[in-house]
């Protein structure tokens, strides 16, 4: 047998006792040799000697309870316990709260106590300060250079920079499309004196500019969501893909609108495994054919193959030459063709 610190001091803390399922007050009793979970039994359960399945009264068990001093012999853990949750309830300083939810200490001495051995604990003091310099440690080895930041790029309305960049302009962090829908509003003024078909001709403008303002959020959200507004930039990583995949990409992109980016980008990306996986199942069926059965034979299958093209290639532009050797005026034509190559 042996104490233990138990649970908070609340009763819906802690499981029910295993015997009658009332809530455990300390002090209780845990099992030493069943578990997890705890088995724990009230004080008139283990008296009764109470068993359940593989738990038999003889084990060995330990006294679940918080009655006992911390820091002051007048304070047990369980009232240390209940002043550091008063004084996050209520407060550091409100100590007429705190002696209040507490209902065992005074005002002055739940603040002597606090102050004593939480505020002015050299213990204490001295750990928070452990923890800061290693915190400001951290925080220094992990430090990021600080470096300043371009200005962004200003393109003008309408140029190339600026169509390229799909109307976006960074300095203001917003898109130039469609400026002039609010000048259809400019002139429009609702009074009380309006025919009925002036006033539904102009709530009619009002509802045109409002589906204006939606095609412009609308276009906003798809060129920000897919990363479109450096377009160049966004070629260039297109050409990371082979020819087939490039192609199917520029297909593809009218209907990355309906698709989120994410989704658009794993069709791609599906798309390109897939043309890796044929290219090599290729490969490896021409390896087949030519009757090689492994990696090995295969090195030495392609740098023989790749001879022979040379070779060929030589022997093509041998038999060019001798066809134009006749005639000046082609031969001196073809080599000027060589040289531009």
């Amino acid at each position: 047998m042996k104490f233990t610190f138990g649970f908070t001091d609340d009763p819906f803390d802690k499981p029910p006792c295993r015997g009658c399922s009332s809530y455990l007050t300390e002090p209780y009793v845990k099992c030493a040799e069943c578990g997890p979970p705890p088995f724990l039994l009230c004080l008139q359960c283990f008296t009764r000697g109470f068993e359940y399945k593989k738990h038999q009264s003889d084990h060995t068990y330990e006294i679940m309870t918080s009655d006992f001093p911390v820091l002051d012999p007048n304070w047990t853990a369980q009232e240390e316990m209940a002043l550091l949750e008063a004084v996050m309830d209520c407060g550091f300083g409100n100590w007429q709260d705190v002696a209040n939810q507490m209902c065992t200490k005074s005002k002055e001495e739940c603040e002597k106590h606090y102050m004593k051995h939480f505020i002015n604990n050299p213990l204490f003091a001295s750990t928070l300060l452990n923890l800061k310099q290693a915190e400001e440690a951290q925080h220094n080895e992990t430090a990021i250079p600080f470096h300043p930041a371009d200005d962004p790029p200003r393109p003008t309305f309408d140029s190339l920079l600026s169509r390229d960049m799909a109307g976006y302009m960074p300095a203001r962090a917003d898109f130039e499309f469609d400026n002039y829908a609010e000048w259809d509003l400019r002139d429009i003024d609702f009074v009380e004196d309006d025919s009925d078909i002036l006033h539904a001709l102009k709530i009619a403008v009002v509802d045109i500019y409002h589906s204006r303002l939606k095609e412009r959020q609308r276009r906003k959200k798809i060129i920000r969501d897919h990363g479109l507004i450096n377009l160049r930039k966004f070629q260039i990583l297109e050409r990371r893909y082979p020819k087939e995949v490039q192609d199917l990409y520029e297909t593809m992109r009218r209907f990355a609108r309906i698709l989120g980016p994410v989704e658009h980008d794993k069709f791609i990306e599906s798309h390109a495994l897939e043309f890796e996986l044929r290219r090599e199942i290729k490969r490896l069926q021409e390896y087949r054919a030519a009757g090689i059965t492994n990696f090995c034979s295969a090195r030495t299958y392609d740098h023989l193959k790749k001879t022979r093209d040379e070779e060929r290639l030589k022997r093509t532009m041998l038999s060019e030459v001798l066809q134009y050797i006749q005639d000046s005026s082609a031969c001196q034509q073809w080599l000027s063709r060589q040289a531009d190559m």
